[in-house]
């Protein structure tokens, strides 16, 4: 029960410092100084952030970047990927994380795409 409890008060980001389309959301945030920022390439994910992260998004594909250019170097875009190979494929390359990841309040927020985006800054606006 602490662990959910935990969960629900967690704020934090996932990204990368190197991407300006993730610099550019942050900038976006409203209060994005009650956030944890964890940068996924100079602070690897454990296995228990994405574990978490997957529960509350409802999959690992769900956090899986499609978008990635290791997925198409690969050739995964051709095979049929299980929930373990989204997994494993986040956990073993950073670049497999639809980025940003943003944790508030038991809600979660995954990748750029504008609606996403927009979701997020309209959830912290209304806090």
């Amino acid at each position: 029960m602490a662990g959910i409890v935990k969960l629900l008060a967690m704020r934090k980001i996932y990204h990368l410092k190197t991407c300006s389309t993730c610099q550019r959301i942050l900038k976006s945030l409203p209060q994005l100084e009650t956030f944890q920022l964890q940068d996924i390439k100079t602070e690897p994910m454990t296995v228990k952030q994405v574990e978490e992260m997957a529960q509350m998004a409802g999959s690992y594909e769900a956090l899986f970047s499609k978008r990635a250019t290791l997925y198409k170097e690969m050739g995964l875009k051709d095979e049929k990927l299980s929930e373990a190979d989204f997994k494993r494929y986040i956990l073993e390359h950073y670049t497999f994380l639809s980025r940003p990841v943003i944790i508030a309040d038991g809600q979660i927020f995954v990748g750029n795409s504008p609606k996403v985006v927009q979701q997020a800054i309209a959830f912290l606006s209304h806090e």
